[in-house]
C-alpha cells in the first residue's frame, strides 16, 4: 500500500474514533482538531458515510451510526 494511501486510512480512522468519542460534532471541531482542510475532512467523512459508518443528523453535524465495526491497529 503507498504511504499516502495508509496515512488517509489511518486519518480516517482517527475521525470516526473521534466522532463516535465525541458523540455529535461538527465539520469545523474536525478541520481545528485535525489541523486539516475542510474538503480534506469532506472528503473523508464522505468515505465514511458511503460505508454506513457516519450520519449527518443536520447540516454540518455529524455522529457514528450503531454498525458495528472491527477496529485493527
Amino acid at each position: 500500500m503507498k504511504p499516502s494511501t495508509n496515512r488517509m486510512l489511518n486519518r480516517i480512522k482517527c475521525i470516526y474514533m473521534f466522532i463516535n468519542k465525541n458523540g455529535i460534532v461538527t465539520t469545523q471541531e474536525l478541520v481545528e482538531e485535525f489541523g486539516i482542510t475542510p474538503r480534506t475532512i469532506q472528503r473523508d467523512l464522505n468515505v465514511l458515510a458511503y460505508n454506513d459508518l457516519v450520519i449527518s443528523p443536520s447540516r454540518g453535524k455529524w455522529t457514528t451510526t450503531h454498525k458495528k465495526v472491527k477496529m485493527s491497529s
